[in-house]
């Protein structure tokens, strides 16, 4: 099952990486919630922390962290995303990987990011996704977590006319700060903004910080 969803999830964005850095390259611009969150958590972690951009895709979020003073990187099923990423941000280091099975010493990491990359993982992985993230964190060590909220999923065919298709999973905030604490995190921060029709959002944005 794993392997199963890790293959689509690498082929789909494989697939649109360009078209998706395309059309999601100024995102930020439009939600200033977000980019405070963003700011917020870099300076949790403090200047030169060290932190991974795990789900990482084009880079985006990784170099804004990087202009907050971290010492970050990125990481990425995808070889496609990880090319743009790497023509558009030079100066950074990514790397292609599992966020399950992170090839990192325990306690390496002063920040995870997870930005909307845990929304392909199955719900029975996810206490092992959680337990990786604790794993690699320095007890005190910062994570950012962020989804759509809701009960239904949402499955994605044909963007931008490619014929791939993807499952986008939804969840309830308190079940994700549930699952946290039971990989040992202690929840910091719950934030759900209403979906933005403007932004053609579809569903809320749920927003957890927590401590390792």
């Amino acid at each position: 099952m794993t392997a199963d969803f890790l293959a689509a999830t690498r082929t789909f964005y494989d697939t649109v990486a360009e078209d998706y850095a395309d059309h999601f390259r100024t995102d930020l611009a439009d939600r200033p919630l977000e980019r405070a969150l963003l700011a917020a958590f870099a300076e949790l972690v403090g200047e030169g922390g060290a932190v991974a951009d795990l789900g990482c895709g084009p880079g985006r979020v990784t170099a804004r962290l990087a202009g907050f003073g971290l010492s970050v990187f990125g990481l990425d099923l995808s070889e496609s995303m990880l090319a743009v990423a790497r023509r558009e941000n030079p100066d950074l280091r990514f790397l292609a990987g599992s966020m399950l099975d992170l090839d990192l010493a325990d306690g390496a990491l002063d920040g995870v990011l997870c930005w909307y990359s845990s929304i392909h993982t199955p719900d029975d992985r996810l206490p092992a996704l959680f337990a990786e993230f604790h794993r690699v964190l320095r007890p005190g060590g910062r994570l950012l977590l962020a989804f759509q909220a809701g009960d239904t999923d949402r499955r994605l065919t044909d963007p931008w006319g490619h014929p791939v298709a993807l499952d986008f999973r939804r969840r309830q905030p308190e079940a994700m700060a549930g699952l946290l604490a039971e990989a040992g995190f202690t929840l910091h921060s719950r934030t759900v903004r209403e979906a933005d029709a403007v932004l053609g959002e579809s569903s809320p944005q749920a927003f957890l910080t927590a401590t390792a």
